[in-house]
Formats: C-alpha cells, sequence, structure tokens
C-alpha cells in the first residue's frame, strides 16, 4: 500500500479506531523499550561481573606463583594443579602455556579443548570470541618465573549465559505480544468508554431528525469534560427548541394579526368594486375602515421591525444617559401633554446625581411604552405613579397604575410577542401584544430587568432595573 493509499485510509478511519491503534502503539513501544532497555542493563552486568571474576582469579593465579616462587619442575606440577584446580570455576579452563606455546598444566570444566589456537602475548589481554556457535571470554597474561617464561591463560565458557539469554529473550517476546494484545483490549475498552457519551450524543441529534426537538442526553452525574459537554449540550437543544418554538408561535400570531386588518381592506375593495363606486356613503365608509386598517398594519409592522432590532445580540453598554432623571421627568411631561385627564406623579430624586447605562432613545422607547399600557387599562382612577430609587449598583423605575390590572394565570406570559390578557378588548384599545415584548428586548440588551406585580381591579406595578455609575 502507498503512503498517499495509508494516508486516505487513515484519515477515514473512524476515531475509536485510531484511538485503539494509538494506543496499542504507544504501549507497545514503551513496553517494548523497557524490555530492551532491561535486557542490555542484564547483559551488560552479567558480563561485567564474569569478567572481574575471570580477572580476580588471574590476579590469584600470578600472586601464587610469585609468592610461592613455584617452578615449572615435574615434581611441582602436581602441587600447582591442585591448586588450579581448586580455585578453578564451573564452565572454565586454566592453562599454563610455555614459550613453545604447548601447555603444560590444563585444568578444564566443560570447555572444549580444542578451543581457540594460542599466541604469544607481551601484555595481559581479555576478550569475547565466539566459536562452535557459543561465546567464550578469554583472558592471557604473560608470566616469568626464573628460568620459565610462558602464559596463563583462563577461558570462562558463557555457554549457560547465552542460553539464559535466548530463554529471557523468548520470555520478553512472548510478554511483549501478550502486551500487544492486552495493549489492543485495553485501548479498545478504553476508547470505546470514552467515545460512548459521544455516540449516544451522535445518537440523539438522529433521533432529533426523526422523532423531534424533544430528545435529549441523559448525562453521567461525575462531573468530567464528557458530562459538561453533554449538559451544555441539553442546554443547547433547550433553548434551540424554545427558538424554534418561539418562532413558529410569532410566524402564527403575526399571521393571525395581519390576516384581520387584510381581510377587512380586501371586504372593502370589494364591497366598493360593487357599489361603492354608485354609493358616495359606502365610498366614505369604506375608504374610512380601509385607512384604518392600513394604519393597524402600518403599527403592526412598525412594531415588528422595532421587536426584531431589539432581539438583536448586541450590547451597547457604552451608552451613557447622565442626569436620567431630568430626561425621565422631560418624557413624562410631553406624555402627560397628550393625555391631560391623568395625574402623572413623579419622585425621581434619589436618580439626580446618577447617570444610567441605556441610549436616550431606548429609555424613551421603554417608558412610552410601559406608560401608555398604564393609561389604556386604568379605570376611574385616572393616576399614573413614576417613582425611581437607588438599589446597590442599579437603578428601580418604578411606573404604577390603579387600573383592572392582569389575572395571575396571563402575568407570566404578557412580555411573550403577540400574547393578549383580553384580545378583544385590547384590540378594541388598539394593542398589539408587541410593547411588553419590545419593552424587555431592549432592557435585556443593557442587562437590565423588567419585573411585573399586578392585581386584578386594583393596580399593576412595573419595575424597570437598570445598571448605573454613581458620580464622584
Amino acid at each position: 500500500m502507498s503512503l498517499e493509499k495509508w494516508t486516505g485510509f487513515y484519515f477515514r478511519m473512524p476515531i475509536k479506531f485510531k484511538l485503539t491503534l494509538w494506543s496499542t502503539v504507544l504501549i507497545m513501544v514503551l513496553f517494548a523499550g523497557y524490555n530492551t532497555l532491561q535486557y542490555v542493563i542484564m547483559e551488560k552486568w552479567i558480563i561485567h561481573r564474569e569478567k572481574k571474576n575471570v580477572q580476580h582469579s588471574m590476579n590469584e593465579i600470578l600472586n601464587y606463583f610469585l609468592e610461592q616462587e613455584a617452578e615449572f619442575k615435574p615434581e611441582n606440577l602436581t602441587k600447582i594443579r591442585q591448586y588450579l584446580d581448586k580455585i578453578n570455576r564451573d564452565d572454565q579452563r586454566i592453562r599454563i602455556i610455555g614459550t613453545d606455546n604447548i601447555p603444560l598444566i590444563t585444568i578444564n570444566d566443560n570447555v572444549p579443548d580444542n578451543l581457540l589456537v594460542h599466541q604469544s602475548i607481551s601484555h595481559q589481554v581479555i576478550g569475547i570470541y565466539k566459536q562452535g556457535g557459543y561465546s567464550h571470554l578469554i583472558m592471557e597474561s604473560p608470566i616469568t618465573i626464573f628460568e620459565f617464561t610462558g602464559s596463563v591463560e583462563i577461558v570462562k565458557s558463557l555457554a549457560q549465559f547465552e542460553e539464559m539469554r535466548k530463554t529471557i529473550s523468548q520470555v520478553m517476546f512472548y510478554f511483549t505480544l501478550g502486551a500487544v494484545v492486552l495493549s489492543i483490549l485495553v485501548g479498545w475498552l478504553l476508547t470505546r468508554n470514552v467515545l460512548k457519551p459521544l455516540q449516544a450524543m451522535a445518537q440523539t441529534i438522529r433521533d432529533i431528525s426523526s422523532k423531534g426537538m424533544q430528545e435529549r442526553m441523559r448525562p453521567a452525574l461525575n462531573g468530567d469534560e464528557i458530562s459538561t459537554l453533554m449538559i451544555m449540550f441539553n442546554d443547547m437543544m433547550d433553548q434551540v427548541e424554545e427558538s424554534f418554538r418561539q418562532q413558529s408561535r410569532f410566524v402564527e400570531d403575526a399571521s393571525h394579526e395581519l390576516r384581520t386588518p387584510v381581510a377587512i381592506i380586501e371586504g372593502h375593495m370589494s364591497l366598493l368594486r360593487r357599489w361603492g363606486k354608485e354609493d358616495p356613503v359606502i365610498l366614505s365608509d369604506s375608504l374610512d375602515a380601509s385607512l384604518h386598517e392600513f394604519a393597524r398594519l402600518k403599527g403592526l409592522v412598525l412594531e415588528l421591525l422595532a421587536l426584531s432590532r431589539a432581539e438583536q445580540n448586541t450590547h451597547v453598554l457604552e451608552s451613557l444617559l447622565k442626569n436620567p432623571s431630568k430626561v425621565i421627568q422631560r418624557i413624562i411631561n410631553r406624555f402627560a401633554l397628550i393625555h391631560p385627564d391623568f395625574a402623572l406623579e413623579t419622585d425621581l430624586k434619589q436618580i439626580e446625581d446618577m447617570s444610567l447605562i441605556i441610549s436616550n432613545e431606548h429609555l424613551e422607547q421603554i417608558l412610552l411604552i410601559i406608560l401608555d399600557n398604564a393609561i389604556k387599562y386604568s379605570l376611574q382612577h385616572k393616576v399614573i405613579s413614576v417613582k425611581a430609587n437607588v438599589r446597590e449598583k442599579q437603578i428601580d423605575i418604578e411606573i404604577i397604575d390603579y387600573g383592572m390590572g392582569i389575572p395571575a394565570k396571563d402575568l407570566p406570559y404578557v412580555t411573550d410577542r403577540f400574547y393578549r390578557v383580553d384580545k378583544a378588548r385590547s384590540r378594541d384599545q388598539g394593542g398589539n401584544g408587541l410593547g411588553l415584548a419590545i419593552a424587555k428586548r431592549l432592557i435585556d440588551r443593557y442587562q437590565g430587568t423588567l419585573a411585573i406585580r399586578s392585581e386584578e381591579m386594583t393596580g399593576t406595578t412595573v419595575t424597570i432595573s437598570l445598571p448605573c455609575l454613581f458620580h464622584e
């Protein structure tokens, strides 16, 4: 297989096989590296120990000859042979060789007699030589005593060491093979457990495609990264489902709201086509009704555009409104001119030296929406109160009316788009159910809150909370 084909195959490989492959390779490399290092260290240690033992034996022999002043005469050879036989070790041969390269004394323990051909030496040498398929450690040292000049040769067979090394190599090979199999199994189980939540997430996504947006994952409670990811996935799906639900409801509500004026206009246009051309009364009434519905359509479209802009996720925290008490008072004064039959009471002293984090235009839009609702749904007690106070690092602006109030069952939904407590009554009063939705979205943009407390036939209190800055 060429490199390009192998690369393509690797990138197409499922991630669980990649993780299994790399975990197996990693474990195998670590195990093989550890075994190799252990093997090399053991081999060097054994060879070093054998060299030290041979060196020690050579020193003992040389010291014996020098101290005893032994002469290599026939009557002394038996005594020398007895000494050499005493200090000789297993699988070792000791020879005393003369100048003519003929051995005078040979003490042998399981070492071939025909091993190597002796050569005259002038200094002590040691090395490992192979012959007959086995390795031997050979040390030679020259010796001169009286009239004798020759050398001492010690040959240590490494056959047992090589057998042990072979056995250890086989054991290490089988252990490495077992480690590879074990690493494949462990890697497979590990990747299976690690990828199981991701596979569950993929299955959940497939279920969402086939069964609907209500499908969710079941995260573990161990608090690890995968569990956190599953929780975040569920939260994201909750938001997506809520967004789709709101979008669907928005389309339905908008279609319903647009259908009524369009139907009315279409009816009057048909009426005009049939009889309105000849009847001035029908012509006037139909034109007035059509213009009224056109005005409603225009207002609805403008409110939808305002809601769309308010729902944009842009934070304009750089907007800063200084002296909010004067701005609020000016808005209320303009509003009072339009509704002279209402008494608008204000208490804004606490925020005179403050700055609100909101733009002038948005604050005016929010206040006008809430004040307009307060006017629409007031009863005989035509008084609107506007109060402001400071709480921690925010300003609370309260708009209080004493009107018909909002039923408790409807209170959680009054800021939803197109939601109206009494649709027939709201339509008669000109409402589209978008005002509070726009106000809430604008307040959310500035990280504020909109709270509503209400009691039927008693009144409603709307509290706008916005972040503020203190003047030094």
